[in-house]
């Protein structure tokens, strides 16, 4: 079977590390699987390297100055959309809006549902639900919104965690390595996916506020953040109230692919206080390094952690349950550990070859 997946970006965001990853379990499993993207801003390859039995075709994506977020969806999907070559894939499989919107007839995973208020993205989300021939969803949750918003029923397929490379980053052989983080950071609260709105992060910084009265040895440390969306008002706002409260957080940016789980090992606790996710798979990367997270109480969050995790709703419950979480409790560990090991992109490949049979027994 030939499989194209498509996602918008080489950076490393959620939905472009679940898209080279399970592009990787299907070539495992004996798929021919190509990988589309975007090469934005110059880029000519992915954040990491990529299995070779994977094929990857990038499509160049020159920066355009001035070019507002609306322009730059359009000519997202223009691009994508011209490059592609429709007919040479039995699956054709988009893991986000411009993707979808770029090859209309598709399979679309749909990670999670956002508002926007920029009329093209708006217009690009409503037709990346409603346009694909079919749709998979990574939690129940999400696909109950789905079937609410649209009357339509995705089929829920998991994601993977790349357990054995989270886990490893807590063992005694990558000691040094997390020593050399805490040299660098001292003890820190790690933030991961940069600071914008879906990720909670001005509720993030107001719960350290609290949290560092009784902790004032702690820092804020954010890694990640590459996104297409402008931000930059709600950064502004975030400086703003971090110097209100007296606050220094430290802002890594994106973290070189192979150093991520050391740094996720060295932290003392994980804050997940997302507004709107899918599934959560940062989390469970630091349950897989045996490291505490509190999230944010969203059913999709419930469904995905159940008991591993300690959950908040606001700023005060995520101080509290910060202030629990920097004294580890043993046997959530080893449960969140046990959690973590069950997700497994091999498995997730198979339910979708398995999907994809259907789609493809449907149409003939």
């Amino acid at each position: 079977m030939r499989i194209a997946l498509l996602t918008y970006s080489t950076r490393p965001r959620g939905g472009v590390v679940h898209t080279l990853n399970l592009a990787e379990a299907l070539a495992r499993a004996g798929a021919d699987v190509t990988v589309w993207t975007l090469g934005r801003g110059g880029d000519d390859g992915f954040f990491r390297p990529v299995d070779p039995a994977v094929t990857v075709q990038v499509v160049p994506f020159p920066a355009v100055d001035g070019e507002t977020v609306g322009p730059r969806i359009l000519r997202s999907i223009t691009l994508l959309g011209n490059a592609f070559p429709v007919g040479d894939y039995d699956i054709a499989h988009a893991q986000d809006c411009i993707s979808a919107n770029a090859v209309p007839h598709c399979v679309r995973t749909i990670h999670h549902l956002d508002q926007f208020t920029t009329p093209e993205l708006a217009r690009c989300h409503e037709r990346a639900v409603v346009q694909p021939y079919a749709r998979i969803c990574v939690s129940a949750a999400v696909a109950a919104e789905v079937e609410a918003g649209w009357g339509l029923r995705p089929t829920v397929i998991p994601n993977g965690v790349e357990y054995d490379r989270f886990a490893a980053a807590a063992y005694p052989e990558a000691a040094p390595a997390r020593a050399a983080w805490r040299d660098r950071l001292g003890r820190y609260v790690l933030a991961v996916g940069g600071i914008e709105p879906r990720k909670g992060s001005l509720d993030l910084l107001e719960s350290f506020a609290l949290l560092s009265r009784d902790h004032p040895g702690l820092n804020l440390v954010f890694a990640g953040g590459e996104t297409l969306f402008d931000y930059r008002d709600y950064r502004a706002r975030f400086d703003t109230r971090a110097t209100e409260l007296g606050l220094h957080p430290i802002v890594l940016g994106p973290v070189p692919h192979p150093d991520l789980p050391t740094l996720v090992a060295a932290a003392d606790l994980l804050p997940f206080l997302s507004t709107k996710e899918g599934f959560g798979l940062a989390a469970l990367e630091a349950l897989a390094a045996g490291i505490p997270v509190v999230a944010r109480d969203l059913p999709v969050l419930r469904e995905v952690f159940a008991d591993t995790v300690r959950y908040a709703a606001t700023p005060p419950q995520a101080a509290a349950a910060m202030s629990a979480a920097l004294h580890p409790d043993p046997t959530r560990i080893t449960h969140g550990r046990t959690l973590a090991r069950t997700y497994d992109w091999d498995r997730a490949a198979t339910a979708h070859l398995d999907f994809y049979a259907r789609c493809a027994a449907t149409a003939r």
